[in-house]
């Protein structure tokens, strides 16, 4: 979201302390390897197509990709004109095929795709409207996405595609009222989730609200979530297991002291109810957050570290005091975190 600057200099400081969340041990076997990413850019989005190809994005249009279970890592940037781009979201669909989403006001917020492993890039839709600010997007299939913007002329806004190639504006009849200043957290690239064939969700602030539709993003409700609101605070990242169960996350979002209880929340109805749940053992925001689909859990990221919780946060596990943005997770239980000056952490878990 516009509001927000989400740079390496804000929170890269690590915290040992403790939350009143109580803790376990990590599954048996559990391994965490920091990679080697040969880039300092803040990596802010994470999307693994499987436990062998990951594409990373982030700033300075930078964007970064293994092939090989991240033994390398191959990083890539636009120049000239575009090298100033924040890539604060990317959807890969294979080892060469990928889209990129750049967030920013104006013109500055665009969709690129490559089919060709990041040696050439289309740019698929730039922003024309002075007062949106494109912020994540999510991808059904590899062709069929949608993608929110701040809210502009009183509405949150989506566009969307239907064949990977061309993206246009959803009818605005079908979006509530925005609250005033209402935005989307552009801060782990999953602001905007989708799950199954047609259901979405996106979270808001500075009222904590969560956003949900069932026919591809063509008609939304909205809820708000007893996540703590405020200016610069709300719901910055979503994570759903199946078509019911996720949890939403977020809290005050540039305060890494901050140690409220009311940071994390869960649904068991596809997102028309939320209840508060125990906040991560690191202090500060949630930004990313990823579900587990070979065991049970997610994994949450945020500038002062990275958590695991089996039992949909009533206790959680700290993996990292490190600063991490993001976080995306294969069916085989390995998950990516990233982060400030090129960070890409992999935590492969054990079984318990």
């Amino acid at each position: 979201m516009r509001r927000l600057s989400f740079t390496p200099l804000i929170l890269i400081v690590s915290c040992g302390h403790q939350s009143r969340a109580a803790r376990d041990s990590a599954p048996v076997g559990t391994t965490i390897t920091e990679q080697e990413s040969h880039t300092t850019a803040l990596l802010q989005a994470v999307s693994a197509v499987n436990d062998s190809v990951v594409w990373v994005s982030g700033h300075r249009a930078t964007w970064v990709r293994t092939v090989d279970g991240g033994r390398t890592w191959v990083p890539g940037a636009m120049t000239g004109p575009d090298s100033g781009l924040q890539f604060r979201d990317v959807e890969a669909v294979s080892a060469t095929t990928a889209y990129l989403l750049a967030a920013g006001p104006g013109d500055s917020s665009r969709i690129y795709k490559t089919t060709d492993a990041g040696q050439s890039w289309q740019l698929q839709f730039i922003n024309r409207d002075s007062a949106a600010f494109y912020d994540c997007f999510g991808f059904w299939d590899a062709t069929h996405g949608i993608a929110v913007s701040d809210a502009a002329h009183g509405k949150m806004v989506v566009i969307q595609t239907g064949d990977g190639e061309h993206w246009s504006a959803i009818a605005e009849s079908g979006m509530p009222p925005a609250t005033p200043k209402e935005g989307s957290p552009a801060a782990g690239g999953t602001c905007l989730i989708v799950h199954g064939q047609a259901r979405a969700w996106f979270g808001t602030e500075p009222v904590a609200r969560v956003y949900r539709s069932v026919d591809r993003g063509q008609h939304w409700s909205v809820v708000t979530t007893p996540i703590v609101s405020g200016e610069a605070t709300g719901v910055a990242t979503l994570a759903f297991r199946d078509d019911q169960h996720g949890m939403a996350l977020g809290g005050r979002l540039l305060k890494p002291d901050d140690r409220s209880d009311s940071v994390a929340a869960v649904t068991r109805d596809a997102g028309a109810s939320w209840s508060l749940v125990s906040r991560p053992t690191f202090s500060g925001a949630v930004y990313g957050s990823a579900p587990l689909t070979g065991m049970p859990g997610y994994v949450v990221a945020g500038p002062k570290g990275l958590d695991w919780t089996a039992n949909d946060g009533r206790s959680w596990t700290n993996l990292s005091g490190e600063a991490h943005w993001a976080v995306g997770c294969t069916s085989r239980n390995v998950c990516w975190a990233t982060g400030p000056r090129g960070r890409i952490t992999r935590v492969a878990f054990g079984i318990r």
